[in-house]
């Protein structure tokens, strides 16, 4: 039984940076990943809701931080995609200083979702936020998603494949796989996030 009702789960803010976002206090929890991973998908699968993050078929729709509360102090973060080969590249450098200046700086951020399409899981921008959440000293859950465009033998294989590479950051990296379409990992997901929103945290050290 969760400890939270999610699809109670309300928008309250969206942010160009860090400097607009409410007060630094409580626990937030943020979602990211590649424009295409499906996180809009996931965050309205988690909390049982069509419309509460904005869905598109054009990626990349995401640029500002968007946070959507549980109840007093508890958030849900949606932050701007990454890899959207179509947006000017100012634009993609923008998003990326957005999400950077959020992990390194945002004391709240107690645990990071990253989202990858289980096909094509660990590329090049996906290793890289890995490894801005180990700097940062975050808990981070790797979720390959659109687990329902593979049969089972497949999943499992990428599943492996990807706690193999990360195994070394056993510690704080966990990794499942999950389907908003089917409805694969929700439990798991909404548990990890009880997780986190329930524990006792000390303050981030932050490596600069």
């Amino acid at each position: 039984m969760s400890i939270f009702n999610y699809h109670l789960a309300h928008f309250i803010a969206s942010a160009p940076g860090i400097h607009h976002l409410p007060a630094d206090t409580g626990i937030e929890i943020a979602f990211v990943g590649r424009s295409n991973a499906g996180k809009s998908s996931a965050i309205n699968a988690c909390t049982n809701q069509k419309n509460l993050a904005r869905t598109s078929k054009m990626p990349g729709c995401t640029q500002f931080i968007n946070l959507f509360q549980l109840s007093e102090g508890y958030r849900i973060v949606d932050l701007p995609g990454y890899g959207y080969s179509n947006a000017p590249v100012v634009v993609q450098r923008k998003r990326k200083t957005i999400v950077t200046n959020y992990l390194k700086n945002r004391q709240s951020l107690k645990g990071l979702l990253i989202l990858m399409d289980i096909r094509n899981p660990l590329k090049d921008l996906d290793q890289q936020m890995i490894m801005s959440a180990i700097e940062c000293n975050i808990a981070v859950l790797v979720l390959l998603t659109k687990a329902d465009k593979l049969n089972y033998q497949k999943c499992i294989t990428q599943l492996h494949t990807v706690r193999q590479v990360t195994k070394i950051f056993s510690n704080i990296i966990q990794v499942q796989i999950f389907s908003a379409e089917k409805k694969i990992g929700i439990d798991k997901l909404r548990q990890q996030l009880d997780y986190w929103y329930n524990s006792v945290f000390t303050v981030r050290q932050v490596k600069l």
